[in-house]
């Protein structure tokens, strides 16, 4: 129970202060905590996301196009 009412109070970004959220009624207080709860992971998704996207980015541009052409010459070194 305290840590749900730390985790609302903490979370909520100062809309909420212990006293307040201590004497809320308990169907509200779970309701609050879960609304919270799905705003952070929706919030972490979003980041897992664009971590992923700028990931693939970084990847794919390690990886230097060639183009698919065999050479049709031989070098050789001078010799000295």
């Amino acid at each position: 129970m305290f840590a749900q009412i730390h985790d609302i109070v903490f979370h909520g970004n100062g809309g909420f202060n212990w006293d307040t959220v201590y004497n809320m009624p308990i169907w509200l207080r779970k309701f609050t905590f879960n609304k919270i709860k799905e705003h952070f992971e929706k919030q972490n998704e979003e980041v897992e996301k664009q971590q992923n996207m700028l990931n693939n980015k970084q990847n794919a541009k390690k990886e230097l196009a060639r183009p698919d052409i065999a050479p049709t010459y031989t070098t050789k070194a001078p010799k000295k």
